[in-house]
């Protein structure tokens, strides 16, 4: 199966680590934030 991420922000395994943290362990928006800025992702959701 492919996946495609047109006009994403981030590249597809950035995308897909945050999708499983946020599936797997029930994660806030806020908290996935967190969690990926400490992996050194880091987005501004004030847009």
């Amino acid at each position: 199966m492919t996946i495609f991420f047109l006009n994403a922000h981030f590249p597809k395994d950035v995308i897909l680590h945050a999708v499983f943290f946020y599936l797997r362990y029930g994660v806030s928006y806020w908290d996935l934030e967190e969690i990926m800025a400490e992996r050194g992702v880091d987005h501004d959701t004030q847009r």
